[in-house]
């Protein structure tokens, strides 16, 4: 074969290829392969001024899987003095960062994110209203040693008994320090 024939066949081929590349898609008569619309929505609920790195890397893996939302949640404490709609200076002065950072951490990876702030009496009561007005498919808690830090273990037991919704409950070991925080992420990587 000469070098003509052989340079020839190779452009037929080249340009068979880029043919029926054309055709497929997202130009070409066939459909794109397209995620569904994110239906799914997976609370992660937190009420101090850090979240586990842990639990922020579940609800991140289920939201990918799953193409859910987050939806990261700041339980602010209303003291019994106040109303429930009063302003809270103190609480949103760590509670916004963090849903923020949560907000963008997320965004980068590509998962949609609906950051809400649920009030109340307690940090359950907070929980409580919030999932009266809306419904999620799933809820992420991240376990602390502390009740004035989080959800205590008598809240993690309401939630699993009364609550429609698969829950999961995340405790890092006792050497896993990693969060996330308004500052960026801390502890030991």
């Amino acid at each position: 074969m000469s070098a003509v024939v052989v340079i020839l066949i190779a452009l037929i081929a080249v340009a068979a290829g880029v043919g029926v590349g054309y055709w497929l898609p997202p130009h070409g008569r066939r459909p794109a392969v397209e995620r569904p619309t994110a239906v799914r929505r997976i609370l992660l609920p937190f009420a101090g001024p850090e979240i586990s790195r842990r639990s922020f890397e579940a609800a991140v893996r289920l939201a990918k899987a799953e193409n859910a939302t987050i939806m990261p949640a700041f339980l602010a404490r209303v003291p019994r003095n106040l109303p429930l709609d009063s302003t809270l200076p103190a609480q949103c002065s760590y509670g916004l960062p963090l849903l923020e950072a949560i907000e963008q951490r997320a965004a980068a990876q590509g998962i949609p994110v609906d950051a809400r702030i649920a009030r109340g009496r307690t940090y359950r009561d907070a929980l409580r209203r919030l999932l009266e007005q809306e419904s999620f498919d799933r809820i992420i808690v991240s376990a602390t040693e502390s009740r004035s830090t989080g959800l205590s273990a008598e809240d993690l037991e309401w939630l699993l008994e009364k609550v429609p919704a698969e829950v999961l409950i995340l405790r890092p070991a006792p050497d896993d320090t990693r969060r996330i925080s308004a500052a960026g992420l801390t502890g030991h990587f």
